[in-house]
């Protein structure tokens, strides 16, 4: 049975036929990589699995809840600790950093309270005091053990049992946790207004202490945690700001939309406006530079010094110095002579393949024009994608907050053998370790468990992010073949619009999903492999910033290199195998093969079509974020005397500002994307056509008008064609003779 749209049927090793009927890629396909998408397939199913099983036996209450060191929650409703949300570590010096803390593993006991220390007290002062005044024990017993109500206990047993905490330091809560209120002042770190304490073993401790207790295991933060702790009064600041500036940002961004909308579609009559306006902006002001250079160097002729050369005077820490000197100005000059010459040799040997390059971009723009719905198409891949994240989080946090409270002995002895064993609280106070370690007790160290399923969670973690770089790379590479099919669509019509196929978009998505679901997962797979493997070199980077070990630096930092660059050629090549694969319906491997074949041949001209499409891009996405940043900034400093009254009362003005410029950047980059696979599709069917057809009547080329005037090229009219010419000819001739 003969093709009805095969185009070009040479492609199959078919002889060729022009079919007027044509109206875009190919429809008669059948389904690709089937072994990948039966995997694929199970992989999901897997991955639903997945994210069940950590459902079942994960509790995010262990994320969101710190838990002391009886294994109970703080502040979760309907439990002992219901009015008790922040955790109180009775000796934060024995803590190493916050991340320890985080982690619930801090040797030292962990007790939930109403709220934090506002000042310096030990137990020791509080005994002495307490005699005086009982309003001491009554502050200090909150932070005590639930129960123990014995303020005049030897402070030597209350220490070994940890009844009551040695001290109390000023604190603030931070991620419910009590760190202590650091404050720098005049360079000086403080707590309260002091910079030395009494650490309740009869010690004077510096603040400083209490800092390297409580920083950063990599970065040691600056002022130290008072400046996370601030950031909470700033972020209440910033949300007051986006709850009376958010209708404005939303009309900011609207516009952002629709000037991006406009600047697509004006494309096919600024772009190469646009370009040899920058291009001729970039020969002038270079050429002024050698200009300004041989000027300097004329002045410097003849001054004293002036002739001096730069190894004569050797390195020096002052760029004035060189300034000085005539030797300066002529490599100035002579640098920019010879980047002024290549810049204007190059421009004269691909002006052909810049001007096909601008023709496409307009050619890119008309399409966009006729398929408006492929600019909304992104809202679409935004919400798989959304989807993909939101499943990825809640599996990953299920997964880390699966297990049974794990408990294990904390004891104050340096010797004692039982030390981080596990133990039941229930039963540890008639064992012997009591004996054995007086003052040991057994508290609550993290969540895990001894099962095969908590025994692998670190492994079914890395698995959930594999599946989820599969699933992500899916979603962009279903939304790139889809865009490809539907500007294939139109670029194989003969005559545009005429005939462009009726909702190109909506046929392009369900020949993707429908036949090549399996070339689809294929090339994401080879993506999210290659992904995966830089995200876990990137891991033991982070691993290893403190080895010394050069030649293990030295290497990683190369197969981190190496990785990027071969992450960026799939890329490119992906995107070019789901274009081929959007035309004619062939398997991953073939498509890429025949992609990467085509462009080799014509290599000039896809770096040229490459860079020229990035450059105006990329101006377009400066253009765009630009104006609207301005007007926003404008606005929101009630500088626009029209609207003042409207401006709302903002504590930072900067922050609805950076959210439209920023808003507008990744609005103009959504557009952009769109019409940057626009013009990648028209290119290579562009070079299929120059490739397969010659204009003649049963060859037809299908490319624009504008690009076979560059080329040189025309299609020859079928004899009906010129037929009805000639009739149309006549009879305007026949109407003016009768007039």
């Amino acid at each position: 049975m003969a093709r009805k749209s095969a185009i070009p049927p040479s492609y199959y090793g078919e002889p060729h036929k022009f079919d007027p009927t044509f109206r875009g890629p190919v429809h008669q396909r059948g389904c690709t990589d089937v072994l990948c998408c039966v995997i694929f397939v199970i992989v999901i199913l897997g991955y639903i699995v997945l994210g069940t099983v950590a459902w079942m036996h994960g509790d995010p209450r262990k994320v969101v809840y710190p838990t002391d060191s009886y294994g109970q929650f703080c502040g979760q409703q309907g439990t002992p600790n219901a009015n008790k949300a922040i955790l109180f570590y009775f000796n934060i010096l024995q803590c190493a950093n916050p991340t320890v803390l985080i982690n619930l593993q801090c040797p030292t006991t962990q007790l939930c309270v109403s709220k934090c220390p506002d000042r310096f007290a030990t137990y020791i002062d509080m005994q002495i005091n307490y005699r005086r005044n009982k309003s001491y024990w009554e502050y200090y017993k909150q932070f005590c053990k639930p129960g123990f109500n014995y303020p005049d206990k030897p402070v030597s047993h209350v220490l070994r049992d940890e009844d009551c905490p040695p001290m109390i330091v000023p604190s603030r809560p931070f991620l419910q946790r009590c760190f202590p209120d650091f404050i720098t002042r005049n360079g000086t770190l403080t707590v309260a207004n002091q910079t030395i304490f009494k650490d309740g073993h009869g010690r004077i401790r510096s603040v400083v202490d209490l800092r390297d207790a409580a920083k950063q295991e990599r970065t040691v933060l600056s002022g130290g945690i008072t400046s996370l702790l601030d950031a909470k009064e700033v972020g209440i600041k910033i949300f007051e700001d986006y709850a009376s500036s958010w209708f404005w940002i939303l009309i900011g961004l609207v516009i952002s939309m629709l000037v991006s909308l406009i600047f697509i579609l004006l494309l096919r009559f600024t772009a190469g406006v646009l370009f040899w306006m920058v291009i001729f902006g970039v020969i002038a002001a270079v050429g002024y530079g050698i200009w300004h250079c041989y000027w300097e160097y004329s002045s410097l002729q003849g001054k004293p010094d002036s002739d001096i050369t730069i190894s004569d005077i050797g390195f020096q820490t002052d760029f004035r110095v060189y300034l000085q000197l005539s030797q300066t100005w002529l490599i100035f000059m002579i640098s920019l002579a010879v980047i002024e010459a290549i810049i204007i040799l190059v421009l004269i040997f691909v002006r052909n393949r810049v001007r096909i390059a601008i023709a496409l971009l307009k050619e890119g723009s008309k399409a966009i024009g006729c398929i408006m719905t492929t600019l909304f198409y992104p809202i679409i891949t935004f919400l798989l994608l959304a989807l993909c994240i939101a499943y990825w989080a809640v599996t990953a946090v299920f997964l880390a907050s699966s297990g049974d409270a794990v408990y294990k002995v904390m004891s104050t002895l340096p010797n004692c053998k039982y030390t981080n064993l596990t133990c039941d609280p229930e039963t540890f106070s008639q064992s012997n370790v009591t004996k054995l370690c007086p003052g040991s007790q057994c508290t609550f160290a993290f969540y895990g468990g001894e099962s095969l399923y908590h025994r692998y969670i670190f492994v079914l973690q890395l698995c959930n992010l594999l599946v989820f770089l599969w699933v992500v790379n899916f979603t962009i590479a279903l939304g790139q073949c889809t865009l490809a099919g539907a500007f294939a669509s139109y670029y194989w019509a003969l005559r545009k619009p005429e005939d462009i196929p009726a909702c190109p978009l909506a046929s392009s998505f369900g020949r993707a999903l429908r036949y090549h679901t399996g070339s689809l997962a294929f090339g994401a797979l080879i993506l999210s492999i290659v992904q995966f493997i830089r995200i876990i070199l990137e891991y033991l980077d982070h691993k290893m910033k403190g080895a010394h070990n050069a030649f293990t630096r030295f290497l990683l930092c190369c197969l981190k290199c190496c990785f990027w660059c071969l992450e960026r050629f799939i890329k490119f090549m992906n995107r070019n195998a789901y274009i081929m694969i959007s035309i004619y319906g062939k398997n991953f491997c073939g498509s890429a093969r025949d992609a990467f074949f085509l462009l080799m041949r014509n290599v000039m001209r896809v770096a040229v079509l490459d860079k020229v499409t990035d450059f105006l891009l990329f101006l377009g996405k400066l253009l765009i974020s630009g104006s609207v940043g301005v007007l926003a900034f404008f606005f929101f400093t009630r500088q626009i005397p029209v609207i003042q009254e409207e401006v709302p009362s903002l504590n930072y003005y900067w922050v609805p500002l950076l959210t439209v410029i920023f808003g507008s950047y990744m609005i103009a980059h959504g557009f952009f994307n769109v019409y940057a696979m626009c013009v990648d599709t028209l290119f290579l069917c562009f070079l299929l056509d120059l490739e397969k057809n010659d204009g003649s009547v049963s060859r037809p080329y299908y490319m624009a008008s504008s690009l076979r005037a560059i080329l040189n090229k025309k299609n020859h009219k079928r004899p009906d064609e010129k037929k009805k010419g000639r009739n149309r000819r006549s009879s305007n001739q026949t109407k003016s003779t009768d007039m």
